[in-house]
């Protein structure tokens, strides 16, 4: 631009920056028209390298950036011709949502699959959600999914976002080892019928208790929302309802929990 010096470029780079990481932070809909989203911290930066994420622009703080793999990682993405926006400390805390900012972030591609190009597996599980109240249960359910060898999670409609920053917090980098579909009611359907894949589904008036039940080889586990649990539509889709026994006055677990137990089952049921 004629008449601008490179410091008023660089002025300009790090305040657009900031502004677009502000809004993929707390803008949904800029997420989703965007098709990105931010993270932050030493783990989930070497972890989206790691995993062949597209990185349009990475955030850093000389000062701040301690961890010798990152500061490597930072240098050798610039020489990729990668963008590499320096920050004060000052203006990196901006945008940072850790009580001890480390110091790197980085704007990232969503990376989504299409239900047509996966395909049930022998010794993965699939998880299917179509309602989530809290993202950090969806964190740590992606996290269990993680530990478990997990295939990854099929996302009915679009009310569930796993690229916000409170489920990529609660997934603690898991997240970026995951596959993520989104798809329709319907969609699932046909696709459960071609594959012939069972689906298991958990309710307190499940025929068998959770850790009794032979598991099928390829399994899709479908959990229902916190509150409400499996709606009849999705009820119907399971071939098999299983429950977890309680005792006491406790009537419900949290859907983390109930997820994590049921994705360990399938696990140790493997093993």
């Amino acid at each position: 631009m004629a008449g601008v010096n490179s410091s008023s470029h660089e002025r300009l780079d790090v305040e657009a920056t900031l502004t677009e990481v502000k809004r993929l932070q707390f803008d949904r809909a800029h997420r989703n028209a965007s098709g990105l989203f931010y993270i932050e911290g030493v783990r989930n930066f070497v972890k989206v390298i790691d995993n062949g994420f597209d990185i349009l622009a990475i955030a850093f703080s000389e000062k701040l950036l301690t961890a010798p793999l990152a500061r490597k990682l930072v240098r050798q993405s610039r020489r990729s011709g990668i963008p590499c926006i320096s920050l004060t400390p000052e203006q990196f805390r901006r945008i940072s949502q850790s009580e001890r900012a480390s110091g790197v972030g980085a704007i990232v591609r969503q990376r989504w699959f299409k239900l047509r190009d996966i395909s049930p597996q022998p010794d993965l599980c699939w998880v299917a959600l179509e309602t989530v109240r809290s993202p950090g249960n969806l964190g740590t359910l992606i996290r269990t999914s993680e530990a478990v060898g997990g295939a990854g999670f099929i996302f009915i409609k679009d009310s569930i976002d796993p690229f916000a920053p409170d489920v990529i917090r609660a997934s603690m980098g898991s997240l970026f080892n995951q596959k993520f579909v989104r798809t329709s009611f319907s969609a699932l359907r046909h696709w459960v019928q071609n594959h012939h894949c069972p689906v298991i589904g958990a309710s307190p008036d499940g025929m068998s208790e959770f850790h009794q039940f032979n598991y099928p080889n390829s399994t899709l586990l479908f959990l229902g929302e916190e509150r409400q649990g499996l709606t009849p539509e999705q009820r119907d889709l399971c071939q098999h309802l299983v429950r977890i026994p309680m005792v006491g006055a406790v009537d419900s677990l949290n859907l983390a929990v109930a997820g994590s137990l049921l994705m360990y089952e399938v696990y140790r049921s493997r093993t």
